[in-house]
This record gives C-alpha cells, structure tokens and sequence, in this order.
C-alpha cells in the first residue's frame, strides 16, 4: 500500500468535487432552483474514480473495473436525473431545507452543495483508497468477483425500477394510481435496494485488497441514507397522503425484494414501517 498516493488520490479527489459543487451551485442559482445538485450526484463520483485510475498506483486492472463500474451507474443515474428533473420546479425538500435555515448563498451552497460534496468525498472512499492499494490475490478474488456480481444486480434493480416507473407515469390511464408492478411489487424502493448494492458491490471489489476493508464504514452509511435516512424513509413520509399507498406498504416489502403478499396486512403507519 503506497499512502502516499491514496493522499494524492485523496486529495485531488477533495478538490475536483469541490469544483464540482461550486459550479453547479452557479448553475442552480442561475436557473432558480438548486435540485440540479442531484444531477451531478453520479458524475462527482465518477470523477472520482477518474482521478484515482489516473493519479493512483495500484493494481490496474482493479483501478479500470472499478472506473468503469462507476461511470457506467453514474452516468445513468446522472441522465436519468436529469431527464427527471428537465422542465420542472424546486424539489420541495430543498424548499423546505431553505425555508427552515434561509436562502443567503452562504446558506444555500454550504446546506446544499457542499454537504454533498462531503457525502461524495467519504462514501467514495474505498475507491480511493483501492487506487493505492496492492493486487488482489488467492481467495481475495471471490470477493472480487462478488463486488461484480453485486453491483450487476444493483444497476440492474436501478435501471429496470427507473424504466418500468417511467413508463407507469406515461400512461395517463395510470393518473392518481399507486405504480405495484414488476420489480415495484417485490420493493417499495427498488431503485434505493439497486444503490445499496452497488455501493456494497464496489465495496467488496475495493477490500479485495488491504485495505480496502477498513472502509466498510462508507457502504455502511450509504446503506443508513438509503433506507433510513434521506432515501426511502423521507419518500413514504411524502407519499403517505397519496390513496392507496397504505395498502401497498401492507403488501408490498419495503426495502430488501420479497415476492408480495397476496393480502393486505394490518398496517399502523409510515413513520412505524421497518425494513422487510
């Protein structure tokens, strides 16, 4: 393990998302609405991988998969994003954010745009460190190849979820109706299930090499966002309201995929609902 270069890696990396943020913060605040922070979730961190394929000195096959892993998620969950977003207002959890703490810049890009920024830096710092860290070798290669296998099932549950969701929302036979199909009959929040293992999939590529595994801790609060922190958690206290939902929470996992209930079950409320 060279630590010198997981600094370099680290640093640059500290840097270019900071660039990042700040331009999209000039770009938000020119159009009047800051969710195109979400847009650029995906690239920060396939910029990130970038830096450590290039500044890293490291096993290079694991640096060029891992790159390659990474631009792939991010630059779909980016166009999709964006796609998403293209045409429409605030995202009312940043209007809520802004009218609790207020809307001075200071307040905007540092409660925005340089708390991802942050969240970017340490969650990807398994790719950083990997960029550093020696080859995988003997029985290492197992978890190598489950890291692979884990982040195809996470793009694939994200991609998938994404398309059939959009296609549900097209149809306007399906206006005020709750989306239960396909893989949204198996999770509440496949796309949040796909993040999660894609992270912990990119994760275990990383600790096939000391000492990748001492970052654990970053797919470990990756997977806490997701399930009970901004993600899924913050998503049903908005859809509550919405008639019906109630009764797919009743039937419907929410979170890790199961085959649904063929009936509903007694349900008390969102705010009491626990990961299936």
């Amino acid at each position: 393990m060279n630590w010198d270069a997981a600094l370099r890696v680290s640093l640059l990396s500290a840097l270019v998302l900071m660039v990042l943020q700040v331009g999209t913060y000039l770009v938000g605040r020119r159009a009047g609405r800051y969710n195109v922070v979400d847009v650029i979730w995906g690239v920060g961190f396939a910029l990130v991988a970038a830096v450590a394929l290039v500044v890293g000195d490291g096993s290079m096959l694991r640096r060029v998969v891992l790159f390659l892993l990474v631009l792939i998620w991010g630059t779909r969950l980016s166009w999709h994003l964006a796609r998403r977003t293209s045409g429409h207002g605030e995202d009312p959890r940043y209007s809520a954010l802004l009218d609790r703490h207020g809307r001075s810049p200071g307040v905007v890009f540092v409660r925005i745009f340089l708390t991802q920024a942050v969240a970017q830096w340490v969650i990807s710092l398994p790719i950083q460190v990997s960029a550093a860290a020696g080859e995988t070798r003997g029985l290492a290669w197992w978890v190598f190849a489950a890291g692979v296998i884990g982040w195809i099932v996470g793009v694939l549950f994200e991609a998938v979820g994404d398309y059939q969701l959009a296609r549900f929302k097209d149809d306007p036979a399906n206006r005020g109706h709750i989306m239960d199909r396909g893989l949204w009959a198996w999770t509440r929040h496949p796309n949040y299930f796909g993040d999660f293992c894609v992270w912990w999939g990119l994760w275990l590529i990383a600790a096939s090499a000391w000492p990748g595994v001492l970052t654990v801790f970053a797919p470990v609060i990756m997977s806490y966002v997701l399930i009970r922190g901004t993600g899924a958690r913050l998503l049903e206290l908005v859809m509550r309201s919405r008639p019906g939902y109630a009764e797919y929470q009743s039937r419907t996992a929410y979170f890790f995929p199961r085959p649904p209930s063929s009936s509903p079950k007694k349900h008390n409320s969102p705010n009491s609902d626990k990961p299936s």
